[in-house]
């Protein structure tokens, strides 16, 4: 479980991160937490994007996404989800 300032400083860090996966349509599938869980073993800290014609709700998706991969939901702002998990093998980011 991530501390309020340990939330901070990731969320500082992801700012100029690009979203690296967009739910559309089809909404959450298990497709789509297997290249999860394989981006972010390799980045720790990644974003996702809901997009608008989701009929998901991106807290939900969020949530979901988080429980499913075994990573950390730092923050949902909008429609941008960034997820944390510390690698095992390409450890970069250290917490507070």
């Amino acid at each position: 479980m991530l501390t309020g300032k340990q939330k901070r400083h990731l969320r500082a860090l992801a700012h100029h991160l690009n979203p690296i996966f967009q739910v559309g349509k089809e909404g959450k599938n298990e497709n789509l937490i297997r290249h999860i869980e394989e981006a972010i073993e390799v980045r720790e800290l990644i974003k996702i994007s809901v997009l608008n014609n989701s009929i998901e709700d991106p807290k939900e998706v969020g949530e979901w996404v988080a429980e499913e991969s075994g990573s950390e939901l730092v923050q949902v702002i909008g429609k941008t989800i960034v997820l944390y998990k510390e690698s095992k093998d390409h450890k970069t980011i250290e917490l507070p």
